[in-house]
């Protein structure tokens, strides 16, 4: 009989584009299985089949149970999954990059671990969010100082377009009923944003921990790549949620948001704003697939599966002559 375990993994052009993806999937209060490659969602009223390739994000409220059949078939599908309850999003497990190649995450560390080009990606972070406005010469303390101004000045400008009396961004952390309708609504609308930024950041490969502007936490990048859409979708779609009444207010925060996602077509700027401040001058990063090499001196990289000591002679030098092979060993955990 066919297993789980002896399904091929799917390479990643037989996968699909993080861009072409829905943004999420809010369920809740059922039991996700498996179906073949779609996931099943079965609560009182039926059952529901969603196919897996399809979702950037699967988000599971309160009540959902899941099995490891499901979250096996998610994980073949790079999709990611993150357990949203009344306190909160946790982050609690992600399927594979959709990428292989570990290009993107190198550009990442790189910029990262130098304190200047830091700095550089903070600022054109920065500019991405706010491009009528120049940060080049700011320091951090002043990109914190604009950035702060701009998001207060966003509340005013959307409570004054729709209407909603605004008395400042209050609520208490884990506790979601403690905000007024308003802040409620954009609180819902942040932990919706930060799944899909997970989901982008987690199907391009890059570290979720290796952040430009947030710092000291396993999730910086996934903060930082969720607030460059703070102020132009998350607060205006809660202001005009709440406008509407406060009722039922973060169910409907989340469908009016995921409708604004995949009308503007987020998901696909998300990939590509993320490039474009890892590697600008990179183009399209190449996706070798399941290509394994080592580490050498000067950065020079040699064959994996070769046994490089000195005395091993040609009957240990060469443990796998095909690359394929080798491939194939790396990605099935056969080589050690």
């Amino acid at each position: 009989m066919t297993t789980i375990s002896r399904r091929p993994a799917s390479g990643p052009r037989q996968l699909t584009r993080v861009g072409d993806r829905l943004s999420f999937v809010y369920l809740e209060r059922c039991v996700v299985h498996r179906d073949a490659n779609a996931i099943t969602a079965e609560d009182a009223e039926g059952v529901r089949h969603i196919p897996s390739a399809t979702i950037g994000t699967l988000l599971l409220g309160p009540g959902t149970r899941i099995t490891h059949q499901a979250m096996a078939v998610l994980g073949e599908s790079g999709a990611v999954v993150v357990w949203v309850g009344e306190n909160g999003v946790r982050f609690y497990a992600g399927g594979r990059a959709l990428s292989r190649s570990s290009a993107l995450v190198e550009a990442q560390a790189m910029a990262w671990a130098n304190q200047r080009a830091r700095l550089n990606v903070a600022r054109a972070m920065y500019r991405l969010r706010f491009p009528d406005e120049d940060p080049a010469g700011c320091t951090r303390r002043q990109l914190l100082g604009r950035e702060g101004d701009r998001v207060k000045n966003c509340y005013a400008e959307q409570a004054a377009r729709t209407g909603v009396t605004w008395h400042g961004r209050r609520f208490t952390p884990g506790d979601f009923n403690s905000g007024d309708a308003p802040n409620q609504a954009i609180t819902a609308a942040a932990q919706c944003m930060y799944g899909i930024a997970q989901t982008v950041v987690a199907a391009l490969g890059c570290s979720p921990g290796l952040g430009f502007v947030h710092s000291g936490h396993e999730l910086s990048f996934v903060l930082d790549v969720a607030d460059f859409y703070k102020t132009g979708i998350g607060i205006p779609v809660a202001f005009e949620v709440a406008a509407e009444g406060p009722e039922d207010i973060g169910p409907r925060t989340r469908r009016a948001l995921r409708d604004r996602i995949n009308t503007t077509g987020l998901l696909d700027q998300c990939v590509r704003d993320i490039k474009g401040l890892l590697a600008p001058a990179g183009g399209d990063l190449p996706d070798n697939g399941d290509h394994v090499t080592l580490l050498s001196d000067r950065g020079a990289e040699v064959a994996a599966g070769r046994n490089y000591g000195e005395h091993g002679g040609s009957q240990g030098a060469v443990l796998v002559q095909d690359i394929g092979a080798q491939d194939a060993l790396a990605r099935d955990g056969v080589i050690w």
